[in-house]
């Protein structure tokens, strides 16, 4: 009999792991012998939690499980527990546990990137949410984009670190959840480094050590955390005397988060770019466990980066980028502890883009600085939701304004395209009549420039929705402010990519882009279509898309 001292213990424990769950929950045996642990998911369903418990272990997460019929089905990959006999405990409506099924393939897997509103070139999850991308490195041959990712439905909740992999950047293949929640919390974002002169000493031999610093969120605080890996990303071992920064006291705020961390060769020192209350601070170490307080950079909210780039490509001019999650930046320099601004806050993209991040430990032969953002974008009707944006490259150019970013697709993207038509100098109304007979609108790119001449406004339609709207009187692109470098151009270009719910514009050579999410009218039967007074279409080129799951 437990007595009311134990209880309160147990209770204790339970919120301690990250179980917030009754001591009556309802409960189902398993003996493991298949891959994949099928869940069915109601969205309308109160979330409960749901445990379970193996020789050896548990995992808990939240879950509206279906007690009728479910809206989707999700999975909890047991390859590591075969053979052996669980408990499910579940301390929600628990008429679904009996419906939860074994089977060497997760539901709806025959159907995996072809569903309806599945984005044909852009990275999505099997299944479940995600948002933040992390920890985006390159080694050995291959690419890494862990995100924040929630396994078990398509709103935020549980969480983890996804994982995928690619050679390209293009084409990504999802591996198992990389960090999952534990007593600490649940695991926010961050980024990781390879550790080549095992200042952490974690190597092992000549194989370096993959280390991840990462946010742990708990009620009370966000403390950053480290783990490493010796096997690419593959497997991780948390760090047993984690936390290594706890700065809740220093600031009295709980939001201290995403820890961008890497290596400042002229110092010998490790570098972390940590999101503190109201900006962004440094902290310098030399073995990725103690870390020193430097400086803070007000101005800036979640999700830090910072790098530096060639202005114009020249290598002996150089300057520092600081940025923050909404995609605003300022420019300045950086002597290893401070970071000092010369100009901002500045803005080169919006629209649904968030949290980007960039690759660090590019090859040698590639010096480019290529960041991949998350798309704020629903998938309507399916068991995933959220997406990222294309990869661009980033550069400094100087402008009319002093030195500014610009953003532009990587080069690889371009073996997603093939250009099926092409014309010149065109009216809307002959632009339109060739635009009809282009095909399927499901997935496509579109390059165009317009030439504006009574229009004070002008731009392109798909079905009903503006994708580029561009308010010559008033300075606007899609509503937001916009000058070209050229004052009395009268002229925009635009490199259109559309998926099948989103859209991306990058606007005379990238100097600004934004995203959109795709809202057709229903009301509407016209495809794409040109608009604007008396407007000439100097060149227009329209593209089929690969997919990149085929």
């Amino acid at each position: 009999m437990k007595t009311p001292r134990t209880l309160r213990l147990l209770a204790l424990t339970c919120l301690l792991s990250g179980v917030a769950q009754p001591l009556l929950a309802q409960t189902r045996t398993l003996t493991i012998t298949k891959r994949y642990l099928n869940l069915p998911v109601a969205q309308a369903q109160d979330r409960g939690t749901m445990q379970l418990t193996m020789p050896g272990g548990e995992r808990s997460f939240k879950i509206r499980l279906a007690a009728g019929k479910p809206d989707y089905w999700v999975f909890c990959d047991m390859a590591g527990a075969m053979g052996k006999t669980i408990t499910i405990r579940y301390d929600g409506k628990a008429d679904g546990l009996e419906t939860i099924y074994q089977d060497d393939r997760f539901a709806g897997q025959d159907s995996l990137y072809h569903e309806k509103n599945r984005p044909q070139y852009h990275f999505t999850t099997r299944r479940g949410w995600i948002n933040d991308p992390n920890g985006m490195i390159f080694y050995d041959g291959e690419y890494h984009l862990f995100y924040q990712h929630n396994p078990f439905e398509r709103e935020w909740e549980n969480m983890s670190w996804g994982h995928a992999v690619s050679k390209d950047m293009i084409h990504w293949q999802e591996l198992q959840t990389a960090l999952l929640p534990d007593r600490m919390g649940t695991m926010f974002s961050g980024s990781t480094v390879i550790d080549y002169d095992n200042t952490a000493g974690f190597n092992q031999g000549n194989v370096p050590a993959m280390i991840a610093l990462f946010t742990v969120d708990n009620p009370e605080k966000e403390v950053q955390c480290l783990a490493y890996s010796l096997d690419k990303g593959r497997t991780w071992t948390k760090y047993a005397q984690n936390p290594v920064i706890d700065s809740k006291a220093k600031w009295n705020s709980k939001d201290t988060r995403d820890p961008r961390v890497f290596w400042y060769a002229p110092g010998k020192h490790w570098v972390m770019v940590l999101n503190e209350r109201d900006g962004h601070s440094i902290y310098t170490s030399k073995n990725l466990k103690q870390w020193q307080y430097e400086s803070h950079t007000t101005g800036f909210w979640e999700c830090p980066d910072l790098f530096e780039l060639p202005v114009d490509g020249d290598n002996g001019k150089k300057k520092w980028v600081m940025y923050g999650a909404s995609a605003t930046y300022m420019i300045g320099s950086f002597d290893g502890k401070k970071f000092t601004p010369e100009s901002g806050k500045h803005a080169y993209t919006n629209g649904t883009i968030y949290a980007a991040q960039t690759f660090t430990n590019m090859p040698g032969s590639d010096p480019r600085r290529i960041q991949i953002g998350w798309g704020r974008v629903q998938q309507p009707g399916m068991p995933f939701n959220g997406m990222m944006l294309l990869p661009t490259e980033l550069q400094l150019r100087t402008t009319k304004n002093g030195s500014r970013l610009v953003s532009v697709p990587v080069k690889e993207v371009e073996q997603l395209f093939a250009p099926t038509g092409q014309w010149t100098a065109l009216s809307a109304t002959e632009a339109n009549e060739q635009l009809k007979s282009v095909g399927s609108l499901d997935q496509f790119r579109l390059q165009t420039t317009l030439k504006l001449s009574h229009a004070t406004s002008a731009g392109l339609s798909l079905f009903g929705q503006k994708i580029l709207d561009y308010d010559l009187n008033h300075n606007l692109l899609n509503g937001a402010f916009y000058s070209p470098e050229d004052m009395t151009s009268m002229e925009i270009t635009a490199d259109i990519y559309v998926d099948r719910t989103s859209v991306e514009v990058f606007v005379n050579g990238g100097s600004f882009s934004y995203s959109l999410e795709r809202k057709p009218n229903p009301a509407s039967k016209e495809g794409l279509v040109f608009w604007g007074n008396r407007i000439e279409v100097k060149d227009l080129t329209f593209y089929t898309a690969k997919s990149i799951w085929k």
